[in-house]
């Protein structure tokens, strides 16, 4: 089980972020991370509690009004620093990624993406698999839309085995939340003036004055 946050703001959302996993830090407390956007990726991540992770100074680079959280407890993988998330892919857009969930058939995407479509994947964490295959089909793609990010949802649902939910940032493009056509893991997404959140537990969302508007249905991207 893990935790996650994302948000897509008008303000500066570091503060916000950090808040909302200390209210599900009880979905994992092995360590915990935080990317946010202003024109690039800011990361800060590590072992431990959201506390002891992150420290004041941290809060003067992680800048955006975008971003995304995550507090983990490993399901696949060890306990190392890199398996924390969120994880980022350069290619192609530039996209950032966090998940709760696992995804049983790892080993084989992981070989997959190494032997045939050259991405190296630098942890055992199965968040950097499913990143690198979403990176990997739209990468397939000649340009980009809604249609085309669903249709590339599409074959990431159909290559990745497991139950798994999460956020994703595509630079220049939007923030996209997702649900395995199982629906095992939870996910559910709220509005506040303007502003989109999305979270692995309603209270994430309602502690940060968003109203709820629904949980996303299996299969939804």
């Amino acid at each position: 089980m893990c935790g996650f946050v994302g948000i897509f703001g008008n303000h500066e959302v570091a503060a916000d972020i950090y808040r909302a996993l200390l209210t599900i830090q009880h979905r994992g407390q092995d360590a915990a991370g935080m990317m946010t956007y202003s024109n690039r990726f800011n990361l800060k991540k590590g072992n431990g509690l959201v506390r002891d992770v992150f420290k004041r100074k941290n809060f003067s680079y992680l800048k955006g009004n975008i971003g995304i959280g995550h507090v983990r407890y490993p399901t696949i993988g060890g306990g190392e620093e890199e398996d924390a998330q969120p994880f980022i892919s350069n290619v192609p857009y530039g996209i950032s990624l966090v998940h709760n969930g696992n995804v049983i058939n790892f080993f084989s995407l992981k070989s997959e993406l190494e032997e045939e479509s050259h991405r190296i994947i630098n942890s055992t964490s199965d968040a950097e698999v499913l990143l690198n295959v979403l990176a990997d089909e739209l990468d397939k793609k000649d340009s980009f839309s809604a249609d085309i990010l669903f249709s590339a949802f599409g074959e990431v649902f159909r290559r990745v085995k497991g139950s798994y939910s999460g956020v994703a940032f595509i630079k220049n493009k939007g923030m996209v939340a997702f649900r395995d056509p199982h629906g095992i893991k939870p996910i559910i997404y709220g509005l506040k003036d303007g502003e989109f959140a999305a979270a692995s537990e309603s209270v994430a969302l309602e502690s940060l004055g968003y109203a709820v508007e629904r949980d996303l249905y299996p299969g939804e991207v």
